[in-house]
């Protein structure tokens, strides 16, 4: 936010005059990538460069210590992490600044640092989830670290300094000094980190830790600090942003007990301090669990107009037999009677949900089961994932692994099914009129659809950027909409 931005250049010329370094001239670049959650976390890394006084740049070559923000999500999102080290490092030598200084953050870091120091020596230097706020303290370390010392530690093998720890305990709070990233309409707000879901395809919980929520107050101070400065979408995000608040009265209410808003923060309740806020915006929820959904939340979106009537909610599948095996915590009971629950609830919303095919011992049948959920339930927006085998996870040392091309044939069979549902909804919006956020001056999203993953209205007429407007929706082009 410009407002911690203006606090770190405050905090920046106090440092230079207690140190007596100048860091005015040192330039740091970013390559972030992964999910909204993992951006945040390069946000916050860039606030605290600022902080100490040096620079940022967009420009990779032009950065004096490039940092290589990864994922480890999935095994495709390991190996782009992977070749953008590689890549970066290899670069440095063509530029001129062959003395460029590397650091990787990020899930793979904070998972895999001890390897990797190991397998990559073109890295300087490895920090962990803890470490986001501390970039520019890190940064500056590396910069005044003599080439002598680097070149002992080269023959030791030990020449990557780590700023890891087992498991992350940190979260953010609102006076964390922030660079955003995303254009200046939308910004993602993270009001949770880590996760405690036991899913067996996942190591999340190892990376990133338990779950823990920040407190209102926190959340609702950097909410309207953005809209005070023009923020037309706020993106709330976490692990499990349904379980939002809970571990702050968990200990004190006793596991599986109902939720009650007096007992602490609830999502339900945030959502109601948040319709409060004078402005016009939308906000948005993503990655919502189905285990922690309750009545009170529903009465909230449907009773708050400021909430996005979008639910983000990964299913992963609809067989018993694999939601046990995922370890999911719920049912095909629970799941349909929830759904039910929510269009009821919420008239006019928008259901998103991503489904993982092949997963160990899925057979024909429990695939089949899941297609026909798909096409009965009718999903507004939705995504497949092909199982992916992690390591460290349960799912990793289970029998029944699937063959790469009959996951492949899953993926395509249940993603022509719904292409054919997102396009037979899409024609039906033909003739309506709807609010739009434009994007670009000739694309816009709907109240439906979220930045980066979604669909788009496509204008045939030039409209102001970061702004809201209405539209007839004259056509659709396969997902997208014309207006």
């Amino acid at each position: 936010m410009k407002s911690s931005v203006v606090a770190a250049v405050s905090a920046a010329k106090d440092h230079k005059q207690a140190t007596g370094l100048d860091l005015q001239n040192v330039k740091i670049g970013m390559i972030s990538l992964g999910c909204a959650k993992n951006l945040v976390d390069a946000e916050i890394m860039l606030g605290s460069v600022l902080q100490r006084g040096m620079e940022i740049t967009s420009r990779a070559e032009e950065a004096d210590v490039l940092v290589v923000n990864t994922c480890a999500f999935i095994d495709s999102a390991k190996e782009e992490s992977i070749e953008a080290i590689l890549q970066a490092h290899q670069q440095r030598g063509l530029t001129k600044r062959p003395g460029q200084k590397l650091i990787v953050s990020g899930c793979m870091s904070q998972r895999f640092a001890k390897e990797l120091r190991l397998e990559m020596p073109e890295v300087d230097a490895f920090i962990g989830l803890d470490q986001v706020s501390r970039l520019g303290e890190i940064a500056e370390k590396i910069v005044a670290r003599p080439s002598r010392l680097r070149d002992a530690a080269t023959a030791s093998g030990t020449h990557a300094l780590l700023f890891t720890d087992t498991r992350p305990t940190y979260i953010p709070d609102y006076e964390t000094p922030r660079f955003r990233l995303t254009p200046a309409h939308f910004a993602y707000v993270k009001i949770a980190e880590g996760c405690n879901h036991p899913c067996s395809f996942c190591v999340i919980p190892q990376m990133r830790g338990k779950h823990r929520s920040r407190k209102p107050d926190s959340v609702l101070a950097e909410i309207r600090a953005l809209v005070d400065e023009g923020v037309r979408e706020i993106n709330l995000i976490s692990q499990d942003t349904t379980y939002y608040g809970m571990d702050l009265w968990q200990a004190k209410a006793g596991p599986r007990q109902p939720v009650d808003s007096n007992r602490g923060p609830t999502l339900a309740a945030l959502l109601r301090e948040i319709q409060k806020i004078e402005g016009e915006f939308w906000v948005r929820l993503l990655y919502t669990h189905p285990a922690h959904w309750s009545d009170e939340l529903i009465e909230t979106i449907a009773e708050c107009d400021k909430v996005a009537r979008y639910i983000d909610i990964p299913l992963q599948h609809i067989d018993d037999s694999m939601l046990s095996s995922m370890r999911r915590e719920t049912s095909r009971a629970h799941i349909e009677h929830l759904i039910d629950r929510l269009r009821a609830g919420i008239p006019g919303v928008t259901l998103r949900t991503t489904f993982i095919v092949g997963f160990p011992g899925e057979t024909d049948a429990e695939f089949e089961t899941l297609v026909d959920f798909v096409r009965r339930t009718r999903f507004e927006r939705l995504g497949i994932f092909k199982y992916s085998r992690e390591q460290g996870s349960r799912a990793a040392n289970m029998p029944g692994h699937i063959p790469a091309k009959i996951k492949n044939a899953r993926y395509r069979q249940a993603m022509s099914v719904q292409q054919w549902i997102a396009c037979d909804l899409a024609r039906q919006k033909i003739g309506t009129e709807l609010k739009l956020l434009v994007d670009q001056p000739h694309i816009a999203r709907t109240e439906g659809d979220a930045p980066d993953i979604d669909t788009r209205v496509v204008l045939s007429k030039r409209a102001p950027v970061g702004e809201f407007i209405w539209r007839s929706i004259t056509g659709s082009r396969g997902y997208d909409l014309l207006a």
